[in-house]
């Protein structure tokens, strides 16, 4: 019933267009997104035709003999246009591990993309997932989300923040100074984390050049000086926080609190999720629970980012 096909990029042009009319898909699944790290990871995404035409994709690595929703990314699974059917994703599953099974794929990874994604319902692949590859839930990344036509008040402790900011006379600004940013947020995650930023200051502006109207930062300043800021990632219903960060002297003139109120309840009021993204660890099982807190002080309640696994046979 369907011709799968190993993803190649004469097929660019054809999966960026499926991307942008399916019901589940985001700019993280464009080619342009997906290829700017093409040189960490062996892509094997899939692409299902059916009577000559796209009918759904897979984004996705491979390692060894495991297939992974592609490790590059927060979610993937299955994209979907409005054509797709419970019965038809059904039978691609069941067609799909016939096809893992020639090309000697072992075991699977799998990263459905969250529901508040989802511009019309898109979990066909969830019950395949389950019936079909008997998949097991293997980890839960919990992230904060805020519906916005249901505001949870902010609590006084972020009132008095807000009111701290605007006397010391802070004041928010759309910007494309990523590299100020950048310093205050690799400065920050060295400190508590050592760690780096997972995206370079080339990358996010190689990705900022390709997705200018998706991908923002927003700079919380005290005249010209930059305490903090955020850069979001903005898909057709879900404004997405990728980074945040404030610089000592930012935090303590409550830079984020009055930059989340007028990020959420003046800039972005009109899309219908706004998502502070993860408070959990690589690991998953550890909760950072500070983080948590922040989050679900401007009202953000749980949303979770599941994966899924399952052995071919």
């Amino acid at each position: 019933m369907f011709d799968i096909q190993r993803y190649n990029p004469s097929l660019a042009d054809a999966w960026n267009q499926f991307v942008a009319r399916s019901k589940n898909g985001t700019f993280l699944i464009d080619r342009n997104y997906m290829d700017y790290h093409q040189d960490r990871f062996e892509d094997c995404s899939l692409v299902f035709f059916r009577k000559n035409r796209i009918y759904a994709l897979l984004p996705a690595n491979i390692v060894g003999n495991t297939l992974y929703s592609h490790q590059g990314l927060t979610y993937g699974g299955l994209i979907m246009d409005e054509h797709c059917t419970g019965s038809m994703v059904f039978q691609l599953f069941t067609e799909l591990n016939a096809y893992l099974v020639q090309m000697g794929i072992k075991h699977v990874e799998y990263k459905p993309t969250p529901s508040i994604y989802h511009v019309i319902p898109a979990e066909e692949d969830l019950y395949a997932l389950t019936v079909c590859c008997q998949a097991q839930l293997t980890s839960r990344d919990l992230s904060s989300t805020i519906v916005n036509d249901h505001h949870i008040p902010f609590p006084e402790s972020r009132k008095s923040g807000i009111r701290k900011a605007k006397r010391n006379q802070l004041a928010i600004y759309e910007s494309d100074n990523y590299a100020a940013f950048w310093q205050i947020l690799h400065d920050n995650l060295q400190e508590k984390y050592h760690i780096s930023p997972v995206h370079s200051l080339d990358e996010l502006l190689l990705l900022k050049s390709r997705f200018p109207n998706e991908i923002k930062l927003y700079l919380v300043q005290q005249q010209d000086l930059v305490l903090g800021g955020c850069i979001l990632y903005i898909t057709p219903q879900v404004v997405h926080v990728q980074y945040i960060s404030a610089n000592k002297k930012g935090k303590e003139l409550c830079a984020l609190d009055l930059l989340f109120e007028e990020l959420i309840l003046q800039r972005y009021k009109d899309l219908r999720f706004f998502d502070f993204g993860k408070s959990t660890t690589h690991t998953y099982t550890e909760l950072n629970t500070q983080l948590l807190f922040q989050k679900e002080g401007f009202g953000g309640r749980a949303i979770c980012y599941d994966t899924y696994e399952w052995d071919v046979v």
